[in-house]
Formats: C-alpha cells, structure tokens, sequence
C-alpha cells in the first residue's frame, strides 16, 4: 500500500495512556499518511493536526460517519473508551469496512482477558470459574464481555482482523492515578494486590507494536498476541519505583479489595457505573493472581526489550502534575 492512503486511526483524542496518539506521531515519522477519529473537535484533535494528521470528527456509533472517514483508507486500528456500547460500535466498524472490501488490515485493541476467558470456561460452573479466575471473581465485567464479543464478531466477520490482547497498561488508574496523592504526600502506595504480581506493560509499546503491524500488516494477520510489561512485579516493587520517582520512600500498604475499590474506584467513577465496574473486576484478578503471568510475545514482534517500569511510569503526566502542585504547595507555606 502507499503510504499516500491514510491509515484510520479511531480512539485518536484519548487522553492520559492513550496508544492511538502515540501511534499517530509514530506512523507519521514513518512518512504514513494518517487520519485520526475524534469525538469532539477540541485542542486535542488540534493537536493531532498540528502533529500533521488529519482528523475526521464524527460518532463511532453512526455508520454514515464510519463510511466517510473510512473511505479510502485499506487500514484500520479501533480502538474506543470503555463504553456500554462498545460491541455495537465494533461491529458497525466491521459492516462499514467489509462493504467498503479491499481492507487490508483491521488492527483491535483488546484486553489479555480474553486470552483466557475462553468460552469453555465462561460457560464453566461457577465454581470452576471462580478457581480459573484466582478466587475472588467469577463473572467478567460488561467491559470485558464486550471485548470477547467484539473479538467473536470481528473473527465472523471475515475482515483480516489482529487482536491485540495487551494486559494492565502502567497508566492504568489502579496502578498509578488512583494512588499517587498518597504516594506523593505521606509515603504510602495503597493498592489491594496482597502479595501478588503483574506485569504491565507501557501503552508505548503497545503503540509501536500497533504501528509496526500497520505498516507491515502481511506477516500478522488472523493472529492474537497476549503481551505482557517485561517483568513480574508485587506491590512492593511498585512502591520502590515511585520512591526512586518521587525522592522519598514510599511503602506497601495492602488494602482490602472491596474497601479500596469503595474508597477509590466508587468515589471517582462512580457516575460512570460500565467503568467502575470494569476497574473493580480488574482490581479482584489482580488480588486473586490472574495476571501472574510474562509474556515474551511483545520482545520477539518489536526486536527489542519493553520499556522497563521506571520508565513507564515516569512518562505519566499526573505524576509530573501532581509533584508540581506539591512543590507549588511547599513554596507557598
């Protein structure tokens, strides 16, 4: 393909972590023509154009406006906000790309869930459930139902579709929003893990595995990948890197799950009930041992190490923010 076509990038105006900005600034230093889908024509939509993208602003739920941003574009990343409706968007993306036809490739971020959440098991006893899924949940949330759904949909579909099924991201808010004023400010990283581990991964490397695919979708396609942060890593690890971030020592403190999703999740998502209830399941697989796990899937397509967590997480944006109102705060007293 030429990389006069654009590439169609949805999910472009995210925000904190998002992978489809960082994809777009990767594409376009790789001479790509790209097209970023945006909800709203905002100063992030700006900057994409600035950036030298084009931007398309439109609804993913409206298949007319899926057809005039997909017209002629071969290749597609989708990608959405968690959202009760995400299935239903995946699928008109599906409709609207197979009639156009001569798609290329149609690149779907998804979640390591769905790696595991197999339909056996989901339609399993609860008991064998809640053994596969660590003991503390036996369900899925409607977020992740909506993503085993979209992958089913998408398969049928018979577009040349890959999966990206991408663990914990580091700018999750369970491993980093939702815990730094703590962190900053008294020395303590709350998280309700118990002693168990993760690796999560930097949405950087997500994004330049995505983009790699994008340019070079033929040796990929019809494929899964289950990609993993480099290294397993307990509670008390995280907390030994945000003491190297924030300059004093921060400690471990386990919490409750329920309790801490109460205090934290409830209390700044709650209006929003789709995505408490997909970050408190993710908060129960944490603390039951589901993402104990290292791929090397990620190495091996990218050539090269994931960014390791000091990195990962120093990149984050309330982190800065947050140690600059500190400062701010501590000069004024």
């Amino acid at each position: 393909m030429s990389k006069n076509v654009p590439i169609l990038i949805t999910g472009a105006g995210g925000a904190v972590g998002s992978v489809s900005k960082k994809m777009i600034e990767l594409l376009l230093a790789g001479g790509h023509r790209v097209r970023g889908f945006v909800r709203t024509d905002d100063e992030r939509a700006e900057a994409l154009r600035v950036m030298g993208a084009e931007v398309f602003v439109g609804d993913l739920m409206n298949p007319a406006d899926l057809a005039n941003a997909m017209t002629g574009c071969r290749r597609i990343y989708f990608s959405m906000s968690l959202n009760p409706y995400y299935t239903d968007a995946t699928i008109l993306m599906a409709a609207v790309a197979r009639a156009q036809g001569n798609i290329e490739v149609f690149v779907n971020i998804s979640e390591y869930e769905q790696s595991r959440m197999t339909y056996n098991l989901m339609t399993s006893p609860r008991e064998a459930r809640s053994s596969e899924l660590g003991g503390l949940v036996a369900d899925w949330s409607p977020q992740q139902r909506a993503h085993w759904s979209s992958e089913q949909a998408l398969k049928w579909s018979g577009l040349p579709v890959v999966n990206i099924q991408a663990t914990i991201f580091f700018e999750n808010p369970i491993v980093s929003s939702f815990v730094l004023k703590r962190v900053i400010e008294s020395g303590e990283l709350h998280l309700p893990f118990g002693r168990q581990k993760l690796a999560p991964i930097a949405a950087h490397d997500v994004a330049a595995l995505c983009a790699k695919i994008l340019s070079d979708p033929q040796p990929h396609l019809h494929k899964d990948y289950v990609l993993t942060g480099p290294q397993l890593m307990s509670a008390d690890d995280l907390a030994a890197i945000y003491s190297s971030l924030v300059g004093h020592k921060v400690t471990y403190v386990p919490d409750d799950p329920d309790e801490w999703s109460k205090r934290l999740i409830d209390s700044t998502v709650g209006d929003r009930p789709h995505v408490a209830a997909h970050l408190r399941t993710l908060v129960r697989l944490v603390a039951g041992g589901f993402y104990n796990v290292v791929t090397d899937e990620l190495e091996q397509l990218l050539g090269r190490t994931p960014k390791d967590p000091l990195w990962a997480l120093a990149q984050h944006p309330r982190l800065a923010q947050a140690m600059s109102r500190r400062e701010t705060s501590g000069a004024g007293s």
